[in-house]
């Protein structure tokens, strides 16, 4: 027998061992496993219809099959450019101002020493996390009306001009980014919150002896922990460069606004539910969004695992 063959006849024999004395547990994970299948890998049956003109008429097998044509149109159009560059610069933007911000916000509850006035500010930031959509979308409108919106009315009682707001290409992303930060930023505090709050109290009476100032204590003790965290959420988050809120975007989108938020969710919203023809097309386009953000997060793991050693997998 070779080395090869009995180091498998040994590993099959362990697994079998744990097999026999952990079945339990093996059972428990069957639901998990068949709806992981279920939900999950069926479904890939049906990314085929990318290299077919789908017709429903036909199903996905008596399509005719078209290959790469749908990934060619899509990148061959008109507008290809406008739409993806608008898509990366909305997220890379966002995640430039916004992804600093619920750290920054975690480390300052933290500090805070009096338990009532803390439990009413983080009320206070996680409440707007709730609001739907199209509400924000609707206090945006309010807000910035350009005839009764609040913000217009203390320009002009500055002595500025009215802005239109939500019809000026250069305030979209301003509006999309700072509203989205408005609304979410406090709610992404509470895994920063548990992490500080996880820490041992000891390193900070050891640090707070050793004459420790306040700013020190955040900068040896709170933001090394901190960090591992938010290197594994930065890495999620380059994953989703392509992925803006596509309702979000679709309610803000006016005529005049259209060259800066003209993005790609929003497009394929267009394209296959509302003309309702273009299944193929716009599945071509889902899986080219998808191939992008899958080697986009293997790209800054491996980066982040060569820098700082901190990575997903």
């Amino acid at each position: 027998m070779t080395d090869t063959s009995r180091y498998s006849s040994r590993s099959l024999r362990r697994v079998g061992l744990r097999l026999h004395n952990d079945w339990q547990l093996y059972v428990l994970l069957i639901p998990a496993l068949v709806m992981i299948i279920i939900f999950s890998y069926v479904p890939m049956y049906g990314v085929q219809i990318v290299f077919r003109d789908y017709k429903a008429a036909f199903g996905i097998t008596g399509s005719k099959w078209v290959g790469l044509k749908n990934f060619t149109d899509f990148l061959q159009g008109p507008y290809f450019a406008r739409r993806l560059s608008n898509t990366f610069l909305l997220n890379l933007y966002g995640l430039a101002i916004g992804f600093p911000i619920p750290v920054v916000m975690a480390i300052l509850l933290n500090q805070m020493n009096k338990p009532r006035f803390k439990k009413l500010t983080q009320t206070a930031i996680y409440v707007p996390h709730f609001i739907s959509t199209v509400v924000m979308a609707g206090i945006l409108y309010l807000f910035f009306s350009p005839t009764n919106g609040i913000v217009n009315y203390l320009i002009e009682t500055l002595g500025g001009k009215s802005i239109y707001f939500m019809i000026e290409p250069g305030w979209f992303r301003t509006l999309f980014i700072g509203s989205d930060i408005w609304q979410h930023a406090g709610w992404n505090t509470i895994l920063y919150i548990a992490v500080l709050t996880g820490i041992d109290p000891e390193l900070y009476e050891a640090a707070t002896i050793d004459g420790a100032t306040k700013s020190r204590r955040i900068w040896h003790i709170d933001i090394p922990h901190l960090i591992p965290v938010a290197t594994m959420m930065l890495i999620l988050s380059c994953g989703s460069l392509l992925g803006s809120n596509t309702d979000k975007a679709l309610l803000m989108q006016t005529s005049g606004n259209l060259p800066t938020s003209d993005i790609i969710g929003v497009y394929v919203y267009t394209q296959g539910l509302v003309k309702g023809t273009q299944f193929s097309f716009t599945a071509a386009i889902g899986l080219f969004m998808n191939v992008i953000s899958f080697v986009m997060v293997i790209s800054v793991n491996w980066i982040s695992r060569k820098l700082g050693e901190t990575s997903l997998f």
